[in-house]
């Protein structure tokens, strides 16, 4: 392998707060990355888009990319008028 002048990767400090945030998120959002029964993200009123294996939740309280087998306990149903 040829030396190309490329350090490797490292965390910088923003990634490093970043993971702090988004684990005290997880903490406080029971945020799993299984279903709880039949709720799962891909069939919750806030996931994004429900064709896609990972979406974005725009509920309120979470607002970051999730998988559609994840669960939280702010799982909410889709309704008709949705």
């Amino acid at each position: 392998m040829t030396d190309t002048g490329m350090t490797a990767p490292e965390p910088t400090a923003i990634d490093e707060t970043r993971q702090r945030e988004l684990q005290i998120l997880s903490e406080d959002a029971v945020l799993k990355g299984h279903p709880h029964g039949d709720e799962q993200c891909k069939n919750c009123l806030y996931y994004l888009d429900v064709d896609e294996a990972i979406s974005y939740c725009w509920h309120p309280k979470l607002r970051v990319l999730v998988g559609q087998d994840w669960y939280c306990q702010w799982w909410e149903e889709i309704t008709a008028e949705a």
